[in-house]
């Protein structure tokens, strides 16, 4: 359940402080409005400054560039994986206002957000991106940072209005640095009504999301996995996104998904599933080159050592990568 209030405190926090609209915003985006992502930055936040939303029918890549030129849209919201397809098109038709576009700001949230993602948009179109992570249980976006104060890698800092803190499973706080579970809590909170969902959701007043994160000593928070998502390989803890986000580095990767595989000696194995950019041939020395790629750019133990070339790969209506549906194509 979300109350009318908690649709005026996700208006009041993240936008007011991180995106800062404008009645004269024109806002465009990719999220379905039954989601969270679209719901927020479709309707409720242009709503709320009296700015005016561009509804795409079909949101393909392509379909985007074509409406954000025809409208003159200001404000993006969508995926990361998006973002990637779009970046050349993107530079090509200087859609960003640093390079005389109309688009002034972009949003990614869904999934997390690449360090080689966000680097690439900028280069194509001078535009910092404005990363964040919201839950449906919390309604919207608690954790960002606006385009001055991002860091790649990192998806920002608390939104005023809210705490968070990373524990450990007995809820205590654990040390800048620690890898924990992340809890939250502020003017919106989950409330599943009649749901056994609750107990687990929420504890000790804390809302638990079910993401495994860090927080540095500047009070950032980086995302490590999912705490389902975690792969244990011979001891060792390894995230998922840390090792997509080295494959994406690599000029041959459109997009990848990391999970891990059942292994007798190991436990687990790190297993990625890679969808290549034209012209590249998905043989043996492909592997070869991404595996050295990775273990050149992360702790080589977190390097995959399975990796199968896929078309493409199974994501939501919101673009968020389906790891179920790797780790269990059936």
């Amino acid at each position: 359940m979300h109350f009318h209030r908690d649709v005026m405190a996700a208006c009041a926090c993240w936008p007011r402080h991180v995106l800062r609209p404008t009645r004269d915003d024109v806002f465009i985006g990719s999220p379905p409005l039954a989601f969270t992502f679209g719901l927020g930055g479709l309707v409720l936040f242009p709503m709320s400054v009296g700015a005016s939303t561009v509804l795409v029918d079909k949101p393909s890549p392509p379909a985007l560039l074509d409406a954000i030129a025809a409208t003159g849209a200001t404000v993006l919201f969508t995926a990361p994986t998006s973002y990637r397809a779009m970046a050349e098109a993107a530079r090509a038709r200087r859609i960003g206002r640093p390079h005389g576009g109309s688009l002034a700001q972009c949003v990614s949230a869904g999934e997390v957000l690449p360090a080689a993602t966000r680097a690439l948009w900028k280069d194509a179109t001078g535009i910092e991106m404005i990363d964040g992570i919201g839950s449906t249980e919390m309604l919207h976006i608690f954790i960002s940072a606006d385009e001055a104060h991002a860091r790649p890698g990192a998806t920002g800092t608390v939104v005023p209005g809210y705490r968070a803190c990373v524990v450990d499973d007995q809820l205590r706080p654990v040390p800048p640095g620690t890898v924990g579970r992340l809890a939250v809590k502020g003017p919106t909170g989950c409330k599943y009504l009649d749901d056994a969902r609750q107990k687990q959701y929420v504890q000790g007043g804390w809302n638990l999301t079910g993401d495994a994160y860090l927080m540095d000593a500047d009070g950032y928070f980086h995302f490590q996995s999912r705490t389902d998502d975690m792969i244990v390989s011979a001891g060792y803890n390894i995230g998922a996104p840390e090792v997509e986000d080295a494959l994406l580095a690599h000029p041959a990767v459109a997009e990848c998904g990391v999970v891990g595989v059942p292994d007798e000696e190991r436990g687990q194995v790190v297993k990625a599933f890679v969808v290549l950019r034209p012209g590249y041939a998905s043989d043996e020395g492909m592997v070869k080159a991404l595996q050295d790629h990775a273990k050149a750019t992360i702790a080589p133990y977190k390097y995959p050592r399975a990796i199968e070339f896929r078309p493409a790969l199974p994501r939501t209506e919101t673009g968020k990568l389906q790891r179920f549906r790797l780790r269990d194509p059936a």
